[in-house]
């Protein structure tokens, strides 16, 4: 297995590309070992001393370090950790754990979803993070940022110059993007 490494714009977090399917639906953000425990490979991740965060994607995985710990001391071991996993046949997710909940939206929620969907969390992956709609309140637009984006320098930027825009351009109603947690 020949797992790639990006750089992120958040220089406490590194991108892995395993070259293979890592979560099959959406995505899922750990920021501690306790919140790991339905993940295999997250516990094995979080078993690498100086590991912060685990980010699930798609086809990739964004691991956060502590401040003290140097990336040419965790990579290798990290890269050690994400190969163990995908040898081992284990699930990234436990099953039965993805539940999600239909609730009825109004036409603006939906078109602010889908323009998150189409435009937004393509671009931001390709940073190791994602951003997850939270909820639509008096004009304003709450989203959460999860991976290489939480935690990012230039993630406020990115919320009011890239995102707030775009939205405001294609959703009149919506007047603000604001971070939620």
């Amino acid at each position: 297995m020949f797992i790639q490494t990006e750089a992120t714009p958040n220089p406490s977090t590194l991108k892995f590309l395993p070259g293979c399917e890592v979560m099959t639906k959406g995505t899922v953000d750990f920021v501690d070992p306790a919140a790991a425990k339905r993940s295999p490979l997250a516990t094995r991740l979080f078993a690498v001393p100086g590991v912060s965060s685990v980010f699930l994607g798609f086809d990739f995985v964004t691991v956060g370090k502590d401040g003290a710990t140097d990336w040419s001391v965790l990579k290798p071991q990290i890269l050690a950790a994400i190969m163990e996993h995908f040898s081992s046949g284990q699930p990234v997710i436990e099953a039965g754990d993805a539940a999600q909940s239909d609730e009825e939206e109004s036409d603006v929620v939906r078109q602010i979803r889908e323009l998150i969907e189409t435009r937004v969390r393509p671009a931001v992956a390709q940073d190791g993070g994602d951003i997850i709609f939270r909820s639509f309140e008096d004009g304003i637009v709450y989203l959460h940022l999860q991976g290489a984006c939480s935690g990012c320098p230039s993630s406020s930027a990115t919320l009011k110059h890239g995102i707030e825009n775009m939205l405001k351009y294609y959703v009149p109603e919506v007047v603000a993007v604001q971070a939620a947690d």
